[in-house]
């Protein structure tokens, strides 16, 4: 008896599935959904045979294209006011990052923007970047908090995150930052107070959030802080994320194992001992190779030793407006398979399927399979690889959210 289908796709030139462990790429590859789900993914030859298009039914030709997952961003901060190009200015002429705050810059800069700014012109600017998501081929995204650092700052922004989730389509996941930096003028001891009795207590009642982060670094919060707030948002019920051994080797690994987090992520200095406590505790790693670029830190993340010591490895723009002001998704994918000697698919399964697990969605959302959400991307390229080696430069045609094409652009070889 066929499969019947509302919306289907043949003749793509291939399609990276993601159904097994590797790419499970396709040739003339098709699919079918009914109802936002996908009920058929095969060979464009057995179609027919396999099913029967529902009356009104909206069939697309993709010949000469490829298929994609929906790409899942799961670590980005797009929600915030203001600009920091200055700061990248003076960055290009040698001030370093101490001279920068000196001067009024750093994360302080966009929570001082941020709190200026109306929430209806916030609401509005995040609803534009998420068009700009969505123009790429990403379907689901994280979006963090951390531009407010004090209780009624986060929880506004929060609120805001919530506004722009309920009035587009792409799916957004919100995360409360809690601990990104020490808010000026503040007493460490108070604010970790604020946060552990007041801020996460509120986040949760009010379902603002479903993980919790927090930046472990000198500089920003130590490990018994970032234990102690890690220990109370576990108690209702979010999901950790710990910002990790991004400038330093301070042991975020290990504590990301040890407090069972769903991430550690940028990494770029973690230590043999980190990625073997990572892959015990089955804690994702997520990689930023575009923060990395603009930090000039020259190391990056050793994504050969956590893939070959079995740690899951997801990728992400980390989109925020001072160390990665950057929403372009092919510059992370091309600038990752340069710096980390990824493979083409390895960085596309690392931004669907493992940007799915992070957000604790791989029961529906990263791979072309049935049962899975009807989230996927049809690009104007007959290869994946081009994707890669053409950094930079997007190549969606048509992008689906739940079954719904939310993007139709002219098709523009490069």
């Amino acid at each position: 008896m066929a499969i019947e289908a509302d919306l289907i796709v043949s003749g793509a030139a291939e399609a990276l599935t993601f159904r097994e462990e590797g790419h499970g790429l396709l040739r003339d590859a098709a699919l079918a959904a009914r109802d936002g789900v996908l009920v058929w993914v095969g060979h464009s030859r057995d179609l027919r045979a396999s099913v029967e298009p529902r009356p009104g039914a909206t069939e697309i030709d993709a010949s000469g294209q490829i298929l994609l997952p929906g790409l899942v961003d799961c670590h980005s901060h797009f929600v915030y006011g203001g600009d920091r190009a200055g700061e990248f200015a003076m960055r290009c002429e040698g001030a370093s990052y101490l001279e920068i705050a000196a001067a009024g810059g750093g994360i302080q800069a966009t929570v001082d923007a941020t709190s200026a700014m109306p929430a209806e012109e916030l609401v509005e600017l995040g609803l534009r970047r998420a068009g700009h998501l969505i123009a790429q081929g990403v379907t689901t995204t994280e979006a963090k908090s951390g531009y407010g650092l004090s209780v009624e700052g986060e929880l506004r922004l929060l609120r805001i995150i919530r506004q722009v989730r309920q009035s587009t389509a792409l799916e957004i996941h919100p995360t409360l930052l809690g601990l990104h930096a020490l808010p000026k003028d503040s007493r460490r001891e108070r604010f970790l107070d604020e946060v552990v009795g007041e801020l996460i207590p509120r986040a949760a009642e009010e379902g603002l959030a479903r993980q919790f982060d927090a930046f472990l670094e000198t500089g920003a919060f130590s490990r018994d802080e970032v234990t102690r707030a890690a220990r109370a948002a576990q108690a209702v019920g979010f999901g950790i994320r710990l910002h990790a051994d991004q400038l330093t080797d301070s042991a975020g690994a290990e504590l990301a194992a040890e407090l069972g987090a769903v991430s550690a992520d940028h990494l770029e200095q973690i230590s043999g001992d980190g990625i073997r406590a990572l892959a015990r505790a089955g804690t994702s790693a997520v990689l930023a190779p575009v923060a990395t670029l603009a930090a000039q830190a020259g190391r990056f993340a050793p994504y050969r030793d956590l893939e070959e010591a079995g740690v899951p490895v997801a990728l992400c723009t980390n989109w925020n407006p001072g160390s990665a002001p950057s929403e372009n998704v092919w510059l992370t994918v091309g600038l990752a398979c340069l710096s980390y000697r990824m493979a083409p698919w390895e960085a596309l399964r690392a931004f669907t399927v493992g940007g799915a697990r992070v957000l604790g969605q791989a029961a529906r959302l990263g791979r072309l399979a049935t049962g899975f959400a009807a989230d996927f991307a049809i690009y104007a390229t007959a290869d994946h690889r081009h994707l890669a080696s053409h950094w930079g430069v997007n190549h969606a045609s048509q992008v689906f959210k739940n079954g719904k094409r939310l993007l139709q652009s002219p098709l523009i070889r490069c």
